[in-house]
């Protein structure tokens, strides 16, 4: 890899086509992948990943918002995208450039279904939510009898797929939880088919549930967080590669005397001689404020170096005390082997938040 001159993220698109097809070998080959490239894939870049999968045959798409669709129609995707969470100001943009909407309640479903009778659509393709226990969006066994009325007397709309999403797939702990999720889903599935006329596809697995789950893969799974190199557990983890390095360069060198300060606020204070490097990526470009004051490190020359100070918006401080570094030397934040998923654990979170921060001002260089 070549190294860095100034801050950027290298996506490999090798280690991409590793993990998609490490998840196609775990699902029946008729079963469909739907690969989720939702906040620009992620973090990366939504139009290029989305390109390569296409290449490599993806079956499906999913993006939350309808302007993330949209954006993957301009790049040439051509592929059927499912817009997980659409919003009714934006029903005629999905028409328009032939996105298929997740409708998750009532109010949703009859705008829609006013839209496309209004503009003579024949069979527009949905796809119904049910919510099985994560309680975020979704239709219930309740609304079923209304839904199949209104399709039975509407020709403007077809049901394309039925789903619904694991809340704990990727924690054996609540093994019993998603097995009644999983029922749960058989049973508001059976009802709905059994009044339809025809059979859409079934889907409820994410990348966990790919994994753990593989008596739940239906018709189609989806997965977004294997794509990227994560598997949500150790033991998967050795399965993935992460397709994204994050690298910047050392800026500037300081010594810092005892009892001098490092940052905004003399976050910092050196309690004996201490050297510093300065970096040219901050909480404008993903690094959040929760690092930094001893959470979160960086790799220099292959060592260790703590986030010292207050994060500040275009920079931060690293202690290099112990590393043989010097200015224009390359750092590396987050890759294959420190991860982003071992650095946001060091300030108590997840690599999904992480990798998703990442600004799109910063420059994206592609290994292909």
């Amino acid at each position: 890899m070549p190294k860095a001159q100034e801050t950027i993220l290298e996506i490999d698109l090798k280690s991409l086509k590793h993990n998609f097809e490490f998840l196609r070998s775990k699902v029946q080959k008729e079963t469909k992948i739907m690969g989720v490239v939702k906040a620009f894939a992620y973090g990366s870049d939504a139009d290029e990943i989305s390109l390569f999968l296409q290449k490599l045959n993806i079956d499906y798409f999913a993006v939350a918002y309808a302007k993330e669709g949209v954006a993957l129609r301009k790049a040439g995707v051509t592929k059927p995208i499912l817009v997980l969470h659409p919003q009714a100001t934006n029903f005629q943009l999905i028409i328009d450039n032939c996105l298929e909407p997740s409708l998750y309640n009532i109010k949703i479903f009859n705008e829609f279904v006013a839209l496309t009778s209004k503009a003579k659509q024949v069979n527009y393709p949905i796809h119904i939510k049910f919510n099985t226990g994560l309680n975020r969006l979704g239709f219930s066994e309740h609304d079923i009898e209304y839904l199949i009325s209104k399709l039975s007397t509407n020709s403007s709309i077809k049901v394309k797929s039925i789903f619904s999403h694991l809340a704990a797939s990727e924690d054996l702990d609540e093994k019993d939880f998603t097995l009644n999720q999983i029922k749960s889903f058989k049973h508001l599935s059976n009802l709905f088919i059994a009044k339809l006329d025809y059979k859409p596809m079934l889907h409820i697995c994410n990348t966990s549930g790919i994994l753990n789950y593989p008596e739940a893969h239906f018709d189609m799974v989806r997965t977004g967080i294997g794509l990227y190199g994560f598997g949500n557990s150790k033991k998967e983890n050795i399965h993935f590669k992460p397709i994204s390095t994050l690298k910047t360069i050392i800026s500037q060198i300081h010594t810092i005397e005892k009892g001098k300060s490092v940052g905004y606020n003399r976050a910092f204070k050196s309690e004996s001689l201490v050297k510093t490097a300065t970096l040219p990526i901050g909480h404008a470009d993903g690094i959040g404020r929760q690092y930094g004051n001893g959470k979160g490190f960086v790799m220099i020359n292959g060592q260790p170096a703590p986030i010292i100070g207050n994060v500040c918006m275009d920079m931060i401080m690293v202690n290099i005390s112990q590393i043989d570094c010097k200015e224009g030397d390359e750092v590396i934040v987050f890759g294959p082997k420190h991860t982003a998923e071992q650095l946001a654990e060091t300030a108590n979170t997840i690599s999904y938040e992480l990798i998703t921060s990442i600004s799109q001002r910063v420059k994206r260089s592609y290994l292909k």
